[in-house]
């Protein structure tokens, strides 16, 4: 059953009103102009001090065979790949595919949901936040 936020009412002090329709699902809120989802962010192989100052080293690790599967971000995520190499997909068609591997700091943001094709084994440092 999907579940229905509450409709509201927003007043300008032009007077003029604004109603937020229903937002019903994630598709809702990928479909919303003023809701464009972000692309995903890396940073191609950054120095050591980059990475000290995130913390990435103190990370989780995580770690994954050549596959290729769906992933919904319900929460951002920051990643450091040790291993590898990615694309991944985005459902939303007006964000472009982004291709990653070893050494690259990657961004996911919240709310999206996309594929992974990894083409060679993952191991990565993570956070989400």
């Amino acid at each position: 059953m999907a579940k229905v936020l509450t409709s509201i009412v927003l007043l300008s002090s032009s007077a003029q009103a604004f109603v937020a329709r229903p937002i019903t699902s994630r598709n809702d809120i990928n479909s919303h102009s003023s809701l464009k989802m972000s692309e995903i962010e890396v940073v191609s192989q950054p120095d050591k001090d980059f990475l000290e100052k995130k913390g990435v080293f103190n990370w989780g690790t995580w770690g994954c065979g050549v596959s290729k599967f769906p992933w919904t971000y319900d929460q951002s995520e920051s990643c450091y790949l040790l291993a590898g190499k990615v694309t991944v997909t985005p459902d939303d068609k007006s964000l472009k595919p982004s291709e990653f591997g070893k050494g690259d700091f990657v961004t996911f943001p919240a709310g999206m949901n996309c594929t992974w094709e990894v083409s060679e084994t993952v191991e990565k440092h993570f956070m989400f936040f």
